[in-house]
């Protein structure tokens, strides 16, 4: 079964705020309206207090009460355009905030649900960067960008009609350089959005190189590497300047040229209006509200000849997000999965081949049968294929063909979060976060109580170290738990294993890279926990599996031998030359 891709559409991610949008609209439709009064009352008073032109009988008869009428509704339009204004910036904001969140979390949840090989062949920083900088660069579009282009294009309407009502031929030459302006700008259009998707792939790249270099500060300390790394950041920084400037060279060529457009229009309807004030067909209050008309006018023309950019980094941030809600969430379940039942802990794989490219197997034909509460161990040359079966048990891949059982039922009809409940693991690095050393064994189970908690830590052999530090448990580790020693950090990754209490445990190189004392430590631990359950492990250190109920030895992708400790040794084979090699 695969789920399909979720489409972003702007109405979809303003639909559940309909109702403050609407408002804003409302808001933005009143500022738009105010802004085409604001010229009337000094065309009233040019006209009829200044001028000699006889008032209307709509307007009083004394011109100092219009004047004072005038001034008031000046001030009065002013307030409410402020008002106005000041709650469509609000409602906007609002809007943008919480389309920002929806979908923050809508492509947050989507990433953490892709597959493994999704993110095995991902940069972590370019995924970063569309969850947060590209959905910044939409919360901007929908909080002023979306709403300016509406209000411009509701003004410059507004403005043509009243214009025409003034005067006809006059508002025809006012918008004779319309096309003009738009035909220009038209041809910076694809130049434009194709140069800002460059930069801001190059962008994402500098973050995803950020990200590598600084998570694995250690490794460049290590090799002395800085100067490397600060010349391969240089080079990246230098070639997104120049990406960037050629952007901004092509749009600084837009803006100027627009306004030598604007200009002669400008011009045109100056010369053009003070020939009709002259031969008296157009009064002098109407054409100053002309002017003023022109001056808004031109305003909204260029704010809408200028949306191809204006679009274009939107635009580029909604194909790359929409480039990861595209990738399937894929599984080849054959039914609808349902909830697992508890496990016993019976695991069989029967015939299953992997791969992640069709021209490099990595499991050929494996078959296999695990028995409740047995201790399995998977040995091998490295490249073998161990950690890819302990892989495919929780499906975090799918295997290619084959069919893998627990208790009976196949791993692929049962939903993975129930099925993962039921697995613990202890690995070979143990990741812990920069939170409480509580809050990291409680991850294993986070409704587990203190009491709960404490005694795991007991039996991890952990709960000593952990009053030794400063705030016990509730002292901040570092990332990745780099405060803390690797005998640490791997004890109260067992802590964790240990509250969640599965029926399913794998180990996958616990003791890797530990000390002596620290290794007796986390056997005595180790032992503990794996007792009474199903237990995978894998291991480089034939030592530790003497009393293994099975070994699986495996080499090229495929189990080739089978049996416990001693009958291996003596059959001299793969697992005999392994043993021989280690303890010489």
């Amino acid at each position: 079964m695969t789920k399909r891709s979720q489409k972003i559409r702007i109405g979809g991610l303003l639909a559940p705020h309909w109702k403050s949008m609407v408002l804003g609209v409302v808001a933005a439709i009143a500022s738009a309206g105010l802004d085409l009064l604001q010229p009337f009352p000094l065309k009233i008073v040019i006209d009829y207090v200044v001028g000699s032109k006889a008032p209307p009988a709509w307007l009083p008869s004394d011109r100092f009460v219009v004047l004072n009428t005038a001034a008031i509704a000046i001030v009065g339009i002013a307030v409410l355009g402020a008002m106005a204004s000041y709650l469509e910036n609000v409602l906007t904001t609002s809007v943008g905030q919480w389309v920002t969140h929806d979908l923050r979390t809508t492509l947050y949840d989507h990433v953490q649900r892709l597959s493994l090989n999704y993110h095995d062949n991902s940069r972590t920083g370019d995924l970063v960067g569309r969850v947060t900088s590209d959905i910044d660069t939409i919360q901007s579009f929908i909080t002023s960008t979306l709403l300016d282009a509406f209000i411009d294009m509701l003004t410059l309407a507004g403005m043509i009609v009243v214009m025409a009502i003034i005067n006809f031929k006059f508002t025809l030459v006012a918008l004779a350089i319309a096309p003009f302006l738009f035909a220009f700008v038209y041809k910076y259009t694809h130049a434009i959005k194709t140069l800002t998707r460059a930069v801001r792939k190059k962008e994402s790249e500098i973050v995803s190189n950020v990200h590598e270099v600084f998570s694995s500060i250690r490794v460049v300390k290590a090799f002395a590497s800085e100067e490397f790394e600060r010349k391969r950041f240089e080079r990246e920084s230098m070639a997104s300047v120049e990406l960037t400037l050629r952007a901004k060279a092509l749009k600084a060529g837009l803006s100027p040229a627009v306004d030598v457009i604007v200009a002669i229009g400008s011009a045109a309807v100056l010369w053009y209006g003070a020939r009709l004030a002259l031969q008296g067909t157009l009064t002098p209050g109407s054409l100053i509200v002309f002017l003023v008309y022109l001056g808004k006018l031109y305003s909204p023309i260029r704010g809408l000849s200028k949306l191809p950019d204006t679009f274009s980094k939107p635009a580029v941030a909604f194909e790359r997000i929409q480039e990861v809600m595209d990738v399937e969430v894929k599984s080849p379940d054959r039914t609808k999965p349902h909830k697992a039942a508890p496990f016993i802990g019976l695991i069989e794989f029967e015939d299953v081949s992997f791969s992640y490219r069709p021209d490099r197997p990595i499991l050929q034909h494996v078959s296999f049968r695990i028995e409740p509460g047995q201790t399995a161990a998977f040995v091998g040359p490295t490249g073998a294929g161990k950690t890819t079966i302990v892989s495919l048990i929780p499906r975090f891949y799918e295997p290619t063909s084959g069919i893998i059982r627990i208790d009976g039922a196949d791993i692929q009809t049962l939903k993975r979060r129930s099925l993962r409940k039921q697995i613990a693991f202890v690995l070979q690095d143990t990741i812990l976060f920069r939170t409480t050393v509580f809050n990291n064994i409680a991850y294993g189970r986070p409704s587990a109580t203190q009491e709960e908690i404490i005694e795991a830590a007991r039996q991890a052999n952990a709960h000593d170290f952990i009053m030794e530090m400063p705030d016990g448990y509730e002292t901040i580790v570092g990332e990745r738990g780099m405060t803390l020693s690797g005998g640490q950090r791997q004890r109260i990754g067992i802590a964790r294993a240990i509250v969640r209490n599965a029926p399913i445990l794998i180990l996958d190189e616990p003791s890797s890279g530990l000390d002596s004392a620290s290794e007796a430590l986390v056997f005595d631990a180790l032992e503990r926990l794996m007792a009474g359950r199903t237990c995978i492990v894998i291991t480089h250190r034939l030592n530790t599996i003497r009393r293994a109920d099975v070994i699986f030895v495996l080499k090229d992708g495929q189990i080739v031998e089978q049996g416990k400790h001693g009958k291996l040794v003596a059959s001299g084979g793969v697992y005999s030359e392994l043993h021989a090699t280690q303890f010489q």
